[in-house]
């Protein structure tokens, strides 16, 4: 079980849910009612699923690929911690994140 802990932009709430190796980050952020619309569904064609990771096993992810990286470049608040979280599935050897959604986040899907 790897368990992931979802921080408001305002640092003032969070959820924490149980997840599994396999699982992509977008997925379970959109399952569990956290602001990120991932309007390319994952074809790495936008930045609305950008996240930061601020802590957790997060040196046991893949660095971000020179696309990823591209696309960051049009997040906003991106910063050494952004992710697309459309890019990052979760292994086994992953215990915990610790995801924030960055300031200036806008679903426009809810």
């Amino acid at each position: 079980m790897i368990r992931i802990r979802f921080i408001s932009a305002d640092g003032t709430s969070e959820r924490q849910i149980d997840a599994q190796p396999g699982d992509r980050l977008l997925d379970l952020a959109q399952a569990h009612g956290q602001p990120l619309e991932g309007t390319c569904e994952g074809a790495m064609a936008c930045s609305t699923c950008h996240v930061h990771l601020v802590g957790g096993d997060i040196e046991k992810l893949p660095p971000a690929s020179e696309e990823e990286e591209d696309m960051l470049d049009f997040a906003a608040g991106a910063n050494r911690q952004s992710r697309l979280a459309c890019q990052i599935r979760l292994t086994a050897d992953i215990a915990h994140l610790d995801v924030k959604i960055p300031r200036g986040v806008v679903d426009m899907s809810r």
